[in-house]
């Protein structure tokens, strides 16, 4: 267990390097789920990290987040996913829209999942781009254009791993800053805690997936 943990942190900390000096701040801790926030350069917005321990197999957590159909059901203010099309079993293309408290506009936006897994650390990586717009802009709502997204899945033992998923992302339009926070602070939370109990589903007990070998 020890050469996974190690091996997976060193993973994290090339990526870290590579992506520049990151100053995370821990915002927001509850529930063992940790919020973290920090400055983007050029931007008024800050990039959001969130980490938590989650009682499954690499496999089930995996299955979970790339479960594009019932993503509504524990992502945060979501108004609609829509499956768009699977490139491979490991590349899938979906449409969402953000549900946004009136008036404000709705946001939504194309995107893509792509899976990985480290073969040494058997740390999985779900990197999640913007999509090609495949779908018309909608009246009434803002195409999102601007949104880079990270899911790390790293086995700690046998039925338990750590999740981390960092999003950046410009919602384009005027946004006032209650709104943000509350977007940055709660919503993480909200949807992680969500995402705990979509794994007591029984769909995900013994699910395989060709591609994730477990610890």
């Amino acid at each position: 267990m020890i050469k996974y943990i190690l091996a997976a942190l060193l993973t994290l900390s090339c990526a870290i390097t590579a992506s520049a000096q990151e100053d995370w701040k821990l915002s927001t801790q509850k529930d063992g789920i940790k919020v973290y926030t920090r400055s983007v350069p050029n931007s008024k917005l800050k990039a959001l990290k969130v980490d938590c321990n989650f009682n499954a197999t690499l496999t089930q957590m995996t299955a979970i987040l790339t479960d594009v159909k019932n993503r509504g059901e524990w992502v945060y203010h979501t108004k609609s996913f829509k499956f768009l099309k699977q490139a491979s079993p490991t590349d899938i293309y979906y449409y969402s829209e953000v549900a946004m408290p009136w008036p404000l506009q709705n946001r939504d936006f194309i995107a893509q999942l792509v899976t990985s897994q480290n073969n040494t650390t058997k740390v999985v990586t779900i990197d999640g781009p913007l999509g090609e717009n495949i779908i018309p802009v909608k009246e009434g709502v803002v195409r999102i254009t601007d949104s880079k997204s990270k899911w790390l899945i790293i086995p700690i033992d046998k039925d338990e791993v750590k999740v981390e998923y960092v999003l950046q992302v410009d919602p384009g339009g005027t946004i006032p800053a209650w709104l943000v926070n509350m977007f940055a602070s709660e919503g993480p939370i909200q949807s992680f805690k969500a995402l705990k109990l979509q794994l007591k589903k029984p769909e995900y007990k013994d699910k395989q997936l060709a591609f994730v070998k477990d610890y």
